[in-house]
């Protein structure tokens, strides 16, 4: 049972590093044909006030990446305060503008609490701002979970994963920010405000209220409504930043 066991965890891994390594390369390269992006969504990871983390770094850099190399002009920075006090959104945006974003090229989602609400959050700032050009840059684990969200329901973002091939190594050098003003003074753990079981169903999007002009057929017209997930009205962005 234990060889069957470990049979299974090594294909999975091996999958994984195949996935990583050929999959992000081959979807950055279909996706080049749109570029630049008007706005790129990057979704935020948790700071808890002391250094960035390993994933957190590989999306910032990687965002900093496809600015400096004239691939995106606009980012969204997409994150609340969710297992922590910081802001996610606000203390990307932070280390962003140290990695040489403009700060006026910065927008911020301080919503969304699941990777799901990250994308279509995001892409309602992107539309309220008149941003055609959307994509989503992430590293390849996340790219991968999301992709059939963004196929499932056609929204039109195209996938920039991180390559990293192109990327190498996360920055070593981690810029300096003062993280204070990215306190969430009313903060309470998700941890503490749901269960694992209600956190599961909100990464799957079981919490999103949709826009019917945002969803392409009936049939997901009439699974929202039903599901009281429904707007009907016309979307005016208000208190997303």
């Amino acid at each position: 049972m234990k060889t069957i066991s470990y049979l299974i965890l090594l294909t999975t891994l091996i999958s994984s590093c195949g996935f990583i390594r050929t999959q992000p390369k081959k979807i950055l390269a279909q996706s080049m044909t749109s570029q630049p992006y008007d706005v790129v969504i990057v979704p935020g990871h948790p700071y808890f006030g002391e250094t960035w983390s390993t994933t957190m770094n590989y999306r910032l850099t990687w965002s900093a990446y496809l600015y400096k190399n004239g691939l995106a002009k606009n980012f969204i920075f997409s994150g609340g305060s969710v297992y922590s006090e910081y802001v996610e959104a606000k203390i990307m945006a932070k280390y962003a503008v140290e990695l040489g974003i403009p700060a006026e090229n910065i927008f911020l989602d301080t919503n969304a609490e699941h990777s799901t609400e990250n994308v279509y959050y995001s892409y309602l700032i992107a539309k309220e701002n008149g941003f055609d050009r959307i994509a989503l840059a992430t590293d390849p684990f996340q790219n991968k979970s999301l992709r059939g969200f963004i196929k499932n329901h056609q929204l039109p973002i195209d996938q920039l994963p991180a390559v990293f091939d192109t990327l190498g190594m996360p920055s070593k050098k981690e810029p300096l920010i003062n993280p204070s003003s990215s306190i969430d003074p009313n903060f309470v753990s998700i941890k503490e405000r749901e269960s694992f079981f209600q956190r599961m169903s909100g990464t799957l999007g079981k919490n999103i209220v949709w826009h019917e002009e945002d969803l392409p057929n009936d049939r997901l017209v009439q699974k929202y409504s039903k599901q009281e997930r429904l707007i009907r009205s016309s979307f005016t962005v208000q208190n997303l930043e």
